[in-house]
């Protein structure tokens, strides 16, 4: 099971960003580091709804299959 969905995590004062590459049409995606865990991850349309989250090894390799547009379309 995934360690991290047993832990509590604040997420209050958490440094949220956006990627560089956001084109500003509302469809964005928000990480921020979760010291010593991994990431949190959350769409910008509604922030209200808790965030996901991922280990660092998790993270990278989703960033890496991303990069080499590795992931199935739909």
């Amino acid at each position: 099971m995934n360690e991290l969905a047993n832990q509590s995590v604040d997420l209050t004062d958490a440094a949220w960003r956006t990627s560089s590459y956001t084109a500003g049409d509302g469809r964005c995606v928000e990480v921020a580091p979760i010291p010593t865990t991994g990431i949190a991850f959350r769409d910008t349309k509604d922030r209200a709804l808790p965030a996901a989250r991922a280990s660092g090894a998790a993270w990278a390799t989703f960033v890496a299959a991303v990069t080499a547009d590795a992931l199935p379309r739909p």
